[in-house]
């Protein structure tokens, strides 16, 4: 019998497969009761921590050859490796708590590299507040970094991909395409503005921005959108069973990616199906948008519908065009015949 391959379902039907494993019913019987969130539905597990407050924990792995070009430096490579896991402490709410990180590498690296990395690592957490608190080091046929962040936060200010309701409206902090830009001119080799560059080397977690938007009470589900913008409001949609309508003329994309896109189909496959922007996409109760109107930069690019109108994008002429479930995904499903 032919055995199914990883590359034939792709990732987030396997991290379904999976999280089935991780969260069977028997799992329970363990003395696993403190668990409030578990695996695959939410950027971080969430541990009950018996008071008002929680602990958030994720982790990331990310590769020399898949995850870092060749272009960004020691110190680029290291912040990133921070970046991708307190981004997702920010999706919930919470207050970075510390950071482990584990560095696998051939033997033959330089010290002065690892050095240069740790200094990016260390430079991303003092950003969001928070430090390196341990990890490992081991060989590794290439460099190979894997982060686990912690964060603490109010059970009551906990935000999840699920709570978004009919009405709400979806907004998103920063700039949406400006990652997928500058990766698609260093591939072609196109001149591309060192803003945009540096969109992709040196991602911003939004933890502070994160923080306040929990105390405001307004937001009703929020995750980020490293996976770009498309695959992150299937995310919500899937988990708070609502529908989306995006405004093609509100989504918020930079100056010198508008310039840099050849035409406005490149413009639209940017700013929707690109990832490295780690952005929030959040809802908000309309009745309460003042309270998050001035925390940070942020753009109303629509609003929730019903579950059964799906995602949907509709143009300054308004014409409705369905929104494609695709996005950045580390284990891409292979077309079928």
């Amino acid at each position: 019998m032919k055995e199914t391959k990883v590359s034939s379902i792709g990732e987030r039907a396997l991290i379904s497969r999976l999280s089935e494993i991780f969260n069977a019913p028997e799992g329970k019987e363990r003395g696993q009761e403190g668990i409030l969130i578990g695996a695959g539905s939410d950027d971080c597990a969430v541990l009950d921590l018996k008071g008002e407050g929680c602990l958030v924990i994720t982790t990331d792995m990310l590769h020399r050859t898949t995850d870092f070009p060749t272009e960004m430096t020691p110190w680029q490579m290291g912040w990133m490796s921070a970046a991708v896991n307190l981004s997702d402490i920010a999706a919930m709410g919470a207050e970075p708590a510390g950071i482990l990180m584990a560095i696998g590498m051939p033997a033959d690296t330089e010290i002065a590299f690892v050095e240069e990395l740790a200094k990016g690592i260390q430079a991303c957490a003092e950003f969001c507040g928070t430090t390196v608190i341990g990890g490992d080091l081991d060989t590794h046929a290439e460099l190979t970094i894997t982060g686990t962040a912690l964060g603490r936060v109010k059970k009551s200010q906990l935000l999840l991909r699920k709570g978004a309701k009919p009405g709400d409206l979806v907004c998103v902090t920063g700039y949406t395409g400006s990652a997928g830009a500058a990766l698609k001119a260093i591939q072609s080799k196109k001149p591309v503005s060192e803003t945009v560059l540096k969109a992709l080397f040196e991602p911003v977690p939004r933890t502070r921005e994160a923080r306040k938007l929990a105390e405001s009470g307004a937001i009703t589900s929020m995750m980020d959108t490293s996976d770009g913008l498309a695959m992150s409001l299937y995310d919500l949609a899937r988990q708070s069973k609502v529908g989306f309508r995006v405004r093609e003329d509100a989504l918020p994309i930079l100056p010198e990616v508008r310039e840099f896109a050849s035409d406005p189909g490149e413009l639209l496959e940017l700013a929707l199906y690109t990832g490295g922007d780690f952005e929030l996409i959040f809802t908000v109760d309309p009745g309460r948008l003042k309270k998050v109107q001035n925390i940070c930069n942020l753009t109303i690019i629509g609003e929730c519908t019903k579950y059964e109108a799906d995602i949907v994008l509709e143009s300054p002429e308004c014409r409705l065009t369905a929104i494609e479930q695709r996005g950045y995904q580390q284990l891409k499903a292979e077309p079928t015949d």
